[in-house]
């Protein structure tokens, strides 16, 4: 394992994995907001997590 880290600087690797992430992260998140059920800067009545919302409250209350 010493002979990988002689060949790259740690360094330079940490700096390249953070901003790989980094853009994986953002390209997930705007990927998601592309989608009508997982938009969450949408509008809040358009559906998605709204409409289940309102299906629990249109629900009888069971107690157990």
């Amino acid at each position: 394992m010493h002979r990988l880290w002689m060949m790259f600087d740690p360094r330079q690797v940490m700096v390249a994995i953070s901003a790989f992430l980094f853009t994986l992260a953002l390209m997930i998140h705007f990927i998601l907001l592309s989608t009508e059920r997982y938009d969450w800067l949408g509008d809040p009545n358009a559906g998605g997590m709204a409409a289940v919302s309102s299906q629990q409250e249109a629900a009888p209350n069971v107690r157990s």
